[in-house]
């Protein structure tokens, strides 16, 4: 069995002693699986680089625990080690309580708890600090030993195990302070794999620090993968087969291209998106409105994801004929998925962190500017039938962002507004309405997990295949004159 990867607090080093094993795993030539519990789309694309492998997330919140279960043992079973990294402090889930938590996952799960801990400024008092992290709950965990991060010298060292050995716990090693553990990060979290040039070295460091730093003996086991009989069923299929109805009506055997924006502007989405796709019977194209590409041949569909559009809002504003292709899908009937970041794409314009504003597609009436953090699960009610949901249905999503939306007045081409997407509420965060639906639309600041309302690649494939694809040339072209149809939104 596996064990779960976890901290006091976030910054504690937690991504760190899970790429030193991940590294050190590929290093002596064994698969590796690793997963990140919670929403987060920034450590699990390191992990999955640094593995050679997708990084699954587990979030009870965001697609329920049968899905984590099955998700876990799937995945799991099929490497030689499984690795499982936390979010946040061990107890922190919705709200101020534990739900959603690492510990819930690791209760759910049954996985004991490694422990990393940031020492560099105690002695005595880390023996309160764990004490109460082992005793703790519910859930209650089961607590395999600590790691400990930032530790300034042999001496400190020393004194810390002499803490941990007072209260029977084991140490399971210390990360010594070196340059490849100091991880680049910006106002969402750390810097992508593609921006870290020196990913392999720091790879072939990792590895050796896992070797001379950890106590493998004890580590090493604890990165089994899951025992007993491995499900029947992947959990794509199984969760297709909870919405067969739509599913089903929905693939023709006919594959649909599906454009999914893919570059450094929009690279937020959960590996199970595409496969989700796949499973509907849509073809998922990348495309980059970064490099000013046009739609693919036969382009039935676009999603534009979340990312970081606001740090290249000037070359996303000179992409003419990416925008003019946005437009133009608009304008054709094409349905369009944007998430966040993908939101601000559809917007007369973007500052970006400068103050400046660039112009964007111009599909919906809203500039957008650098403000307060938004962030936390929010409870999703849709308010009208739309592209991806429905009336009367309960979802649960993630907001997390510093950008935000300024209205501003239709300037004429957008798209024409009559319907609200949803209501949604959380802890801390007032009840309000927010985003824009219709037939051929869904446009929200919430990230959503698809496979926790498994309706919606089947309502994406069913849009997808009612609409003709725009032809290449003509009403793909920014200079065609296209305009937008209009169709229900709301914000």
């Amino acid at each position: 069995m596996s064990c779960l990867i976890a901290a006091p607090c976030s910054g504690s080093g937690k991504t760190l002693v899970s790429l030193c094993l991940t590294s050190l795993a590929r290093a002596r030539g064994e698969t590796i699986q690793p997963f990140k519990v919670g929403p987060d789309y920034l450590d699990p694309q390191l992990l999955g680089a640094v593995a050679g492998r997708p990084c699954r997330n587990l979030d009870p919140l965001l697609c329920g625990e049968d899905w984590v279960r099955r998700t876990y043992r799937w995945h799991g079973g099929r490497a030689g080690r499984v690795l499982v990294e936390g979010v946040m402090g061990l107890f922190d889930g919705r709200g101020a309580g534990s739900e959603g938590s690492s510990a819930a996952v690791a209760a759910l799960l049954g996985l004991p708890v490694v422990l990393v801990v940031e020492a560099s400024r105690q002695a005595g008092s880390l023996a309160a600090l764990v004490r109460g992290f082992r005793d703790h709950g519910p859930p209650r965990v089961s607590l395999a030993g600590v790691v400990l991060n930032r530790v300034g010298s042999g001496r400190h060292q020393r004194l810390l195990a002499e803490t941990l050995a007072a209260i029977e716990v084991p140490l399971l090693g210390v990360l010594p302070s070196h340059p490849s553990l100091e991880l680049p990060s910006r106002h969402l979290g750390l810097l992508t794999p593609g921006e870290l040039g020196d990913l392999e070295q720091r790879q072939r460091i990792w590895a050796r620090l896992a070797e001379e730093h950890l106590d493998l003996t004890r580590l090493w086991p604890l990165l089994a993968p899951p025992t007993g009989p491995p499900d029947p069923q992947d959990p794509i299929r199984w969760c297709l087969q909870q919405a067969r109805q739509e599913t089903a009506a929905s693939f023709d055997g006919a594959p649909r291209p599906v454009a999914i924006a893919t570059d450094a502007a929009f690279h937020f989405r959960y590996p199970e998106a595409q496969e989700l796709l796949e499973g509907c019977g849509l073809q998922p194209v990348p495309w980059s409105p970064l490099a000013d590409a046009p739609l693919p041949p036969g382009c039935r569909g676009v999603v534009l994801p979340g990312g970081y559009p606001e740090l290249h809002a000037g070359q996303l504003a000179a992409s003419r004929r990416s925008l003019g292709a946005l437009r133009a899908a608009a304008g054709a009937g094409l349905p369009i998925v944007a998430e966040c970041g993908g939101l601000l794409l559809l917007g007369q314009d973007l500052e970006d962190g400068e103050g400046n504003a660039h112009p964007m597609a111009g599909l919906l009436p809203f500039g957008a500017r650098r403000g307060p953090l938004s962030l936390g699960y929010r409870s999703a009610l849709p308010a009208a039938d739309g592209l991806l949901v429905r009336r009367g249905e309960h979802l649960c999503g993630h907001e997390f962002h510093r950008w935000q939306l300024i209205p501003r007045p239709p300037r004429g081409g957008e798209l024409a507004m009559e319907e609200a997407l949803w209501q949604l509420e959380g802890w801390g965060s007032p009840r309000r309405i927010e985003g824009w639906t219709g037939s051929n639309l869904h446009a929200s600041w919430l990230h959503l997990h698809w496979a926790g309302c498994p309706a919606i690649p089947g309502r994406l494939a069913a849009a997808a295949a009612s609409v003709v694809p725009p032809m290449n040339g003509v009403s793909c072209n920014p200079a065609s004159g296209a305009r937008p149809r209009p169709m229900n939104a709301g914000g």
